[in-house]
C-alpha cells in the first residue's frame, strides 16, 4: 500500500518540489567543489562585465554531484534564461531548431547526458556553438537545399557521466571543462545539515555525521537518505535523528556501514562469489545481477573502485582483498590477482 502511495502523481510532485527546495539558490550556497566553483565565479564575472556571453560548458563526473544544480546557479548568476533537456530526447534535428532559435541573447542551453547525442545531432550543433547558426533543411531528395538561420549567442552547457564517450570534435567545442568530484563526509554534513532545516527535521550532529558516512559522497544520495530516516525517525523514534536512529533506519534500507547498497553487493559477490574474484567483463557481471551494464559503469563502479573494492584490469573487473574482507571472505593467493592487487 505504501509503495502505491509513493507513486502517484501527487506524490511524485511532492517529491519533485522538495527537490527543489533543497536546491542551493545562489552559486555562494553551493556546497563542495570549490576548485569548480571558484572557475566558474570567474568566467561568470569575466563575462558579465565584457557583456558577452560565457564560453560553453562541460560539466563530468558521476550522477548526483551537482551538474544540473551548478547549470541552473550559472544562469542565475547572469541574469539569464536558461533551456534544458537531454541527450535520449533529443531525435531529429528539427528538435533542436526550435529550442536554439527560442534562446535570447546570454541564454543557457542545457543538455544532459549529452553523450547520448545522435551523430546527426552533434553535427547540427558545432555551428550553432561556433558561428551561431544552423542550417535548415527546406527540401529533400536531389534538390534538397538548406537555409541558414543565425542564432542569438548563447551558452551551451552540457553534463555527463561518461567523458571518455565524447566525440572529440565535440569536447574541443567546449570553453570551460570541469570535473566534479565525490564530497569528503564533511561537505555532506554541511548540506545534510542545510537540508535537515529546510525540511524541518530534528537531527544532531552524529545522526546527521551517520547518514553523511554512508552517502556514497553523493549529495543526492544524501538528501534520500536523509528524507528516508525522516520517516523512520517520525514513526519510530519521535522524529528526532540521532546517530543510532540513522544507524537502525540505514540498515533497513541495506545501506552499510560504507554506504554500499543491496546492488553494491550483488556486484561484489556475483565477481567473488561466481567469477573467482575476476577478472571478469562488465557486461558478463551486468548479465549476472540484472542490471544495464551502463549503469554499473556510470552508477557503480565508480564508487566501488574509489572506497578500494573493485579495480578495473585489461581483462575485466576484479575485486579487491578490501571487498574479500568486507564480505567475510578469505582473499585469493593466484599469482594473477596478487600482481594486480599489489600495483
Amino acid at each position: 500500500m505504501a509503495r502505491s502511495e509513493i507513486t502517484t502523481p501527487e506524490a511524485l510532485e511532492n517529491e519533485r518540489l522538495t527537490d527543489a527546495a533543497l536546491r542551493p539558490s545562489r552559486l555562494d550556497e553551493f556546497v563542495g567543489q570549490s576548485k569548480v566553483k571558484e572557475s566558474l565565479q570567474i568566467a561568470i564575472d569575466a563575462a558579465k562585465q565584457r557583456k558577452e556571453p560565457l564560453d560553453h560548458a562541460l560539466f563530468f563526473g558521476p550522477p548526483g554531484l551537482g551538474k544540473t544544480t551548478l547549470a541552473l546557479l550559472m544562469a542565475k548568476e547572469l541574469g539569464v534564461d536558461i533551456r534544458t533537456t537531454s541527450g535520449p530526447v533529443l531525435e531529429r534535428p528539427g528538435d533542436l531548431v526550435g529550442m536554439l532559435t527560442s534562446l535570447k541573447a546570454g541564454d543557457i542551453f542545457f543538455i544532459d547526458e549529452v553523450h547520448r547525442l545522435r551523430p546527426a545531432l552533434e553535427e547540427f550543433l558545432y555551428p550553432a556553438m561556433e558561428e551561431f547558426r544552423v542550417d535548415v533543411r527546406i527540401a529533400d531528395g536531389p534538390h534538397a537545399q538548406t537555409l541558414p538561420m543565425q542564432l542569438e549567442r548563447f551558452t551551451l552547457i552540457g553534463a555527463t557521466t561518461r567523458f571518455g564517450l565524447l566525440t572529440p570534435p565535440l569536447r574541443a567545442r567546449f570553453g570551460l571543462v570541469e570535473r566534479l568530484h565525490y564530497y569528503p563526509p564533511d561537505d555532506l554534513v554541511q548540506i545534510i545539515t542545510r537540508s535537515a532545516g529546510i525540511l524541518g527535521v530534528a537531527a544532531d550532529a552524529a545522526g546527521v555525521a551517520e547518514i553523511a558516512r554512508r552517502s556514497r559522497g553523493t549529495p543526492r544520495v544524501a538528501n534520500r537518505l536523509l528524507k528516508r530516516v525522516r520517516d523512520y525517525a517520525q514513526v519510530r523514534a519521535g522524529g528526532k535523528i540521532t546517530a543510532a536512529v540513522a544507524g537502525e533506519a540505514l540498515k533497513r534500507l541495506d545501506v552499510d556501514e560504507f554506504g554500499l547498497d543491496d546492488m553494491d553487493a550483488r556486484i561484489l559477490k556475483a565477481i567473488i562469489e561466481m567469477f573467482e574474484g575476476g577478472p571478469v567483463g562488465v557486461q558478463t557481471v551486468a548479465a549476472a545481477v540484472g542490471e544495464d551494464p551502463g549503469t554499473l559503469e556510470e552508477v557503480y563502479e565508480p564508487f566501488l573502485m574509489q572506497q578500494g573494492f573493485l579495480a578495473r584490469t585489461p581483462r575485466g573487473r576484479v575485486a579487491t582483498p578490501a571487498a574479500y574482507r568486507h564480505f567475510g571472505f578469505v582473499p585469493p593467493k593466484s599469482a594473477e590477482q596478487a600482481s594486480i592487487f599489489d600495483r
